[in-house]
């Protein structure tokens, strides 16, 4: 097994990184091997060592990783995943993906655990979405074991750059495009999925506590009968432009309204939650929004506080409603729980606590969560080293 040593800079600089050139056995990787065991022996690789962790945000890292492709004909199956170095892909000019965005994404990520695991968060639900995103655009599914398998085999495959417990996420950003050279409106004839990875921070940057938000008047994030529901990749370059006027202005990002201008739809990459002084916590309804796996989690988590008097209100959110609320925060897997700290419309503002009590509350039950501080009884967590690529989850959307 012969390893290149690697120079690479920012958070990685001043080390070279030992890479095996091995495309066929994925296990055979030059790390250093943590000392709990699970299981039949199953070992979990320990953190890479010189990485600055705490230093991450949300961007890409390293390039220095492995990523996993799969490719598919039109009215094929699925074949084999392949293990690879991160790397260009080979796409023709005419490629569907390139003139006609015939593409969707998905966002997962896997924790180090208070235990020494590595697990995944909710990958069935990824799997859903991103199913349901391929039939909105008539894209071969990837079915939920193969997409399991190759999420499982991503992680397996970096899991040094797992950080350690608390410092963060490892990324994973599935692929699914027309990779087809066609010209025509028209499906592709060819089809790639590709995962790569890269371990991050906190969204908004290293050291933040709070979002400062801009609620934006004159675009639209979503559209009722349209794509805002799936992770359509052409719906996300059109927030570009608010975003980059936003933070000119000192603002983190941005809160889109629906068509009338009178309701929240959510922030440019996010859910939104507030929570008015009679204790009801507030969400926009599914439907025109994209169904958020951390807004799911924080919904099913506020349904099982029997014992507590904060209710759940999902459906129409007025900008009014935020303004007047004692605290609001994002969801999203990149945000995780991120609190806001101000809101603007440009005429109206309002300042909240950051975190409010019910975020901070929220935020440590998730993370117990996915940390297994706490016991995973709603068996969220998917170990890519020991579980089956197999599980079953839904989303859930109370009604009032």
């Amino acid at each position: 097994l012969r390893a290149a040593a690697v120079p690479v800079k920012g958070v990685f600089a001043g080390r070279l990184l030992l890479r095996p050139r091995c495309r066929a056995a994925p296990f055979l990787h030059v790390r250093r091997v943590g000392k709990r065991a699970f299981g039949d022996a199953v070992e979990y690789p320990m953190p890479r060592a010189g990485v600055q962790w705490k230093k991450l945000g949300f961007s890409l890292a390293t390039k220095e990783t492995r990523m996993v492709v799969a490719t598919c004909s039109a009215g094929q199956m699925w074949g084999s995943m392949n293990a690879e170095p991160y790397g260009a892909l080979s796409l023709e000019p005419a490629a569907t993906i390139l003139n006609y965005g015939q593409g969707i994404f998905e966002g997962i990520k896997a924790y180090r655990t208070s235990k020494g695991r590595i697990v995944l968060f909710r990958p069935q639900k990824n799997s859903q979405r991103m199913a349901d995103g391929a039939r909105r655009l008539l894209m071969p599914p990837v079915p939920a074991q193969f997409f399991l398998e190759a999420v499982s085999l991503a992680v397996r495959e970096n899991a040094d750059l797992v950080p350690p417990v608390g410092e963060g996420a490892l990324y994973l950003r599935p692929l699914l495009f027309g990779s087809g050279a066609d010209l025509g409106v028209k499906p592709s004839s060819q089809y790639t999925f590709v995962i790569f990875v890269s371990p991050v921070g906190k969204y908004f940057g290293p050291g933040t506590i709070g979002a400062r938000m801009q609620i934006c008047t004159d675009h639209q994030r979503a559209a009722p009968a349209g794509v805002g529901n799936i992770k359509c990749v052409g719906n996300y370059a059109q927030c570009f432009s608010a975003q980059r006027d936003a933070k000119a202005d000192g603002y983190s990002d941005v809160i889109y309204l629906d068509v009338g201008g009178q309701y929240i739809d959510e922030a440019a990459a996010s859910n939104f939650f507030c929570v008015t002084p009679d204790n009801v916590i507030h969400t926009p309804q599914l439907g025109t929004i994209l169904p958020g796996v951390t807004r799911d989690s924080i919904v099913q988590l506020v349904r099982r506080l029997s014992d507590s008097d904060l209710k759940l209100k999902v459906g129409p959110v007025s900008y009014a409603t935020a303004l007047s609320a004692t605290e609001a925060f994002l969801t999203g897997t990149g945000a995780g729980i991120t609190p806001i700290e101000h809101i603007s419309s440009g005429e109206e503002s309002a300042d909240f606590a950051c975190p409010g009590p019910v975020t901070q509350m929220l935020s440590d039950m998730l993370t117990d969560i996915q940390s297994e501080r706490a016991p995973d009884t709603m068996r969220w967590l998917h170990d890519p080293f020991v579980d089956p690529s197999y599980g079953r989850d839904s989303f859930v959307d109370p009604t009032f």
